[in-house]
């Protein structure tokens, strides 16, 4: 699979510290650029027959559908697509109007990961999100009317101008509009963020995390209650539509990012990422050189990630996975750890797989780091 980052938005929000730019004045070098890495890489992935293709960001929709189509056409010259590939595109409301949606219809993308965040007006300006409340129910209702059935929308909890009435209200919203997969997140404060800054000079509260904790276990209740199936902490989907790129993630499958800042695995022991620099991609891809470091994994680091995404997903880590990989200092390390969290209730063993049981999952990273091999 392929993920192609495009580091363009029109307005930087509050919350984000990804790579991006506001200035497209060099956007038709970028995607040059980017179409001489995937050039350069098309021997990289084994797999030439994709399953999926995601375009992520910044904000993939503030590039033209000819651009888009541009960049899955340089795509196809050196990898096939699958019959039910999904291609996906992360967009904003306020990019989803008609003109724009009834070009894109008639391209390849079939799948869009829309960034509502929230549907009340107050929550958007905190985050300075580009669009309003009204745009975000209208994108998604548009997108509907094109023939997009397979809609994800990102929605934002734990907000300090939010409260659990509001959120009940957001994600009633979100049934209304029968959009079949959500991606939700607790509101975080980054470094180096307008939202760090604000709350430092008391002009904003800090997110509390027992609210966050409060929204996330009615979020997740909520959204069963409604067919949703839970399948990674973050990410929610009726049945068939889980995020097919996502879920290769979470199974430690190869894929190759492209664009600066994209990050690339190997499925087995490499990891590369781009430089995080717009010039400096440019410039390298114009002198036909990759704008990429890597680094071998050790097996500490390839036992702990394999932890660490396992057990935030509904599939758990495969024990006869862990055995076949590693060596017995890593399992006696292994099963000490977790026995004692197995006697507390918070890890337990279903099928072969370990896991965290839902009611705990607001607090799986945390859970994950105490198995790590330091």
């Amino acid at each position: 699979m392929i993920y192609i980052h495009i580091p363009f938005c029109k307005q930087k929000c509050s919350y984000c510290n990804f790579h991006f730019s506001t200035s497209l004045n060099f956007k038709d070098e970028m995607l040059n650029a980017m179409k001489a890495e995937i050039k350069l890489r098309k021997d990289e992935l084994q797999n030439k027959s994709l399953k999926s293709l995601y375009f992520g960001g910044g904000t993939p929709s503030i590039l033209s559908v000819d651009e888009i189509n541009s960049l899955i056409d340089e795509v196809l010259r050196y990898f096939s697509f699958e019959k039910d590939i999904e291609i996906t595109l992360e967009a904003n409301p306020d990019d989803l109007d008609k003109a724009f949606l009834k070009q894109l219809s008639g391209t390849p993308v079939n799948r869009l990961s829309i960034g509502t965040q929230s549907f009340f007006e107050e929550d958007l300006k905190l985050m300075n999100r580009a669009h309003t409340a009204s745009e975000a129910e209208g994108s998604i209702k548009r997108a509907q009317d094109f023939g997009f059935e397979n809609l994800s929308i990102d929605l934002i909890y734990g907000s300090p101008t939010s409260n659990l009435e509001i959120w009940k209200e957001n994600l009633n919203k979100t049934i209304a509009l029968e959009v079949p997969h959500i991606s939700s997140y607790a509101l975080t404060v980054e470094p180096k963020t307008a939202l760090e800054n604000w709350i430092s000079k008391g002009k904003v509260k800090s997110p509390r995390e027992e609210e966050q904790n409060r929204e996330f276990y009615y979020l997740s209740d909520f959204l069963k209650d409604n067919g949703f199936e839970h399948y990674e902490v973050s990410n929610f989907a009726k049945p068939g539509f889980y995020s097919r790129h996502n879920s290769a993630y979470w199974k430690y499958q190869e894929y190759l990012g492209v664009g600066p800042s994209a990050h690339s695995y190997n499925g087995f022991d490499v990891r590369s990422w781009n430089v995080a620099n717009n010039q400096q991609y440019i410039k390298k891809l114009n002198a036909k050189l990759l704008a990429k470091e890597e680094e071998i994994l050790s097996l500490e680091d390839q036992f702990n990630e394999m932890i660490m995404i396992g057990l935030r997903t509904i599939w758990g880590v495969d024990l006869k996975s862990l055995k076949d990989k590693f060596n017995d200092r890593f399992l006696e390390h292994f099963q000490n750890e977790i026995r004692q969290k197995m006697n507390e209730g918070i890890l337990i063993i279903e099928d072969n797989n370990l896991k965290i049981p839902e009611k705990h999952w607001f607090m799986a990273d945390g859970i994950a780091s105490d198995l790590f091999m330091v």
